[in-house]
């Protein structure tokens, strides 16, 4: 099965089962010009997980991230909220969303939406999303 699909052998409240398995598609991250990889799985309002690295180009800043791939598998699967968001990085580092994800995951975040850090496999660090993004404009704005 592909990364950019969801896996119906684990669900969104397996929270250990997602982390576990995100440092795995790290390998799967096209990062041929940072050697920054990022994977993320996104869980949607119904329980489906939805994994999705980030792939470089060569033309900067055409690349996609983490995030948007797995906002992308979630929408084709036909998921439409965010409940949580998974990042681990091939540094092990926490990270966080960067600004054009966070306008991204503010689109289809629930409002108890969370930002969880995945280490070595584990979660490590829960950040409510909507601190990430106060005061976003958003699809209210334009109603």
């Amino acid at each position: 099965m592909s990364a950019a699909r969801s896996f119906s052998d684990i669900s969104g409240s397996d929270e250990a089962a997602v982390a576990a398995r995100l440092p795995d598609y790290l390998a799967r991250s096209y990062a041929r010009y940072s050697n920054f990889t990022v994977a993320s799985a996104v869980v949607d309002d119904q329980g489906g997980v939805h994994f999705g690295v980030n792939v470089e180009n060569a033309a900067y800043p055409s690349g996609t991230c983490a995030e948007q791939t797995a906002i992308g598998a979630m929408i084709t699967a036909g998921g439409r909220r965010i409940e949580r968001v998974y990042i681990a990085a091939g540094s092990d580092a926490v990270v966080q969303p960067c600004g054009a994800c966070r306008q991204r995951i503010g689109e289809f975040a629930s409002k108890t939406c969370e930002i969880v850090s995945v280490q070595g496999g584990q979660a490590t660090r829960r950040t409510p999303f909507w601190s990430l993004l106060p005061e976003a404009f958003g699809p209210g704005d334009l109603e």
